[in-house]
């Protein structure tokens, strides 16, 4: 309860911070660099902290555990990532209707359209999350888990299994709160609840000796406080966004289904994204335990617990400028729009460069923080790490790409991105560059499927450009 009591001090006291905040911030109107900044500090640092407890989860259960614990933990990640995707397919596709509703003076609709999105993801996360449950040791063995490891990763899958719809939840809150001018308490949104995960994290593994169920304990504890203060926010502290109340009518549900659909398709990309890092984890698994053992999935499992920093910070960027590119999409202001998404471009090319370089030159002091020197896992992880950050320009460049699409509701276009980036291209590098690369083929998988897909994506921007215009998307399926 003190818990609770703490997140509503917070959120009361952010009140006045987040009215000022939201007063200064003119989508349609302001200077674009200095908007975009406005809203991509608070993001960057929120994510990064999600990010920074991902990483601290993988010292403290390498520590803790040891390198078992940290491959019956990459095992059961995919389905953090199908909760995630969820939570970003309604996030997005709420946050680009909304905007445009926004832009066009039609707030009520925006706000049907956002209650709706947080009503059936609700429902479909507690469905999805029950199924999972009930076939848990299958889903693990299709994950790629060993009958060695099928224990350790059973107890760490069942207990942490509620925060998948926690985490979704607290996703689409933060597209909402951004979209509402509060980029700050959506940072707070996302670093509070990472800030309390470590420090359990660290209670529940050391003190308490209560190994992977605590991590999972950590992980359900923190989330729950990252929903609750999105539940303070839309209640007290919302401005123009607010929940609303439904007709429980047979008319207004068929429209809740229909606008739901709408919603999907938009943010699709973003639930292809997710399960595309999923299906990352899971073939990388079962390509690595098949040719270098259990000590293969371990320091397979060091890049899987980076490479939410690395998505993070591209992905920050695309998030920032989605509302920005919306908003003007629906005003039908082109020239910000191109403007919008060409600055944001830049800055996600110049932090991914700068973080390929850090993991390049530190890559064995990183992999010295989840792996004892001297493990054959550390060799495997400390050769393949700089392999692999080699695709991380790529990727900046193909997720902000595929998110300009969303933005302006291209999203067939993004889609079809998505497939061929995380699904058709990445399976295919997986497969065949390790019968011709040996080891370094497996670390070069992912850069490869990223270099081809940025290929298409200039050629998509190519085409696009010329054959867009002042092509604008009516709104009329989304209306209330």
């Amino acid at each position: 309860m003190h818990v609770v009591h703490e997140r509503i001090f917070v959120a009361c006291a952010m009140t006045k911070m987040k009215v000022d905040q939201r007063d200064k911030i003119n989508l349609g109107e302001a200077n674009i660099p200095k908007l975009f900044t406005g809203i991509f500090v608070p993001t960057l640092l929120g994510l990064l902290f999600n990010a920074a407890f991902n990483i601290t989860d993988g010292i403290f259960i390498g520590h803790g555990v040891g390198s078992s614990g940290l491959a019956a933990v990459n095992l059961a990640a995919p389905i953090f990532m199908a909760g995630t995707g969820i939570g970003l397919m309604f996030g997005i596709g709420a946050s680009v209707v909304g905007a445009i509703h926004l832009s066009q003076n039609n707030p009520k609709a925006a706000n049907i359209n956002i209650t709706q999105a947080f009503i059936m993801s609700t429902g479909v996360l507690v469905l999805l999350s029950l199924l999972l449950l009930a076939f848990a040791d299958p889903v693990l063995r299709l994950f790629g888990s060993t009958e060695n490891l099928l224990p350790l990763a059973r107890e760490y899958y069942v207990w942490v299994m509620p925060s998948v719809a926690l985490i979704a939840i607290q996703i689409i809150g933060l597209f909402v709160i951004r979209l509402d001018g509060s980029p700050r308490y959506a940072m707070l949104t996302d670093a509070i609840p990472a800030t309390l995960n470590i420090v359990l994290d660290y209670v529940f593994i050391f003190p308490l000796h209560m190994g992977l169920r605590g991590a999972a304990m950590a992980t359900v504890a923190s989330s729950l406080v990252g929903v609750l203060m999105v539940v303070v926010y839309m209640v007290r502290l919302s401005g123009t966004i607010k929940w609303y109340r439904l007709k429980h009518t047979m008319t207004s549900i068929l429209l809740t289904l229909r606008n739901t659909l709408c919603m999907c398709r938009i943010g699709l990309s973003g639930l292809l994204n997710e399960s595309a890092i999923a299906l990352m984890v899971m073939v990388g698994n079962q390509i690595f335990v098949r040719l270098l053992g259990e000590d293969g999935v371990a320091a397979y499992s060091v890049v899987c617990y980076l490479f939410p920093l690395i998505y993070t910070i591209s992905n920050s960027v695309a998030q920032s400028a989605q509302p920005i590119i919306s908003y003007n999409y629906g005003a039908r202001k082109e020239e910000r729009v191109r403007q919008a998404f060409r600055f944001s471009m830049g800055v996600a090319l110049v932090c991914a460069f700068v973080l390929s370089m850090v993991l390049v030159g530190s890559s064995g002091t990183l992999v010295g923080l989840f792996i004892q020197h001297g493990e054959h896992a550390y060799e495997l992880a400390s050769h393949g790490l700089p392999l692999f950050a080699s695709g991380i320009l790529f990727l900046a460049f193909n997720v902000n790409v595929i998110g300009y699409y969303q933005s302006i509701r291209y999203e067939r276009v993004a889609n079809r991105l998505t497939v061929m980036r995380g699904f058709v291209l990445m399976v295919i590098s997986f497969v065949v560059l390790p019968l011709i690369a040996g080891v370094n083929g497996l670390w070069l998988a992912v850069p490869a499927a990223e270099f081809v897909t940025a290929l298409m994506c200039l050629i998509s921007l190519f085409v696009t450009r010329r054959g867009r215009h002042s092509q604008y998307v009516a709104m009329s399926e989304v209306h209330p």
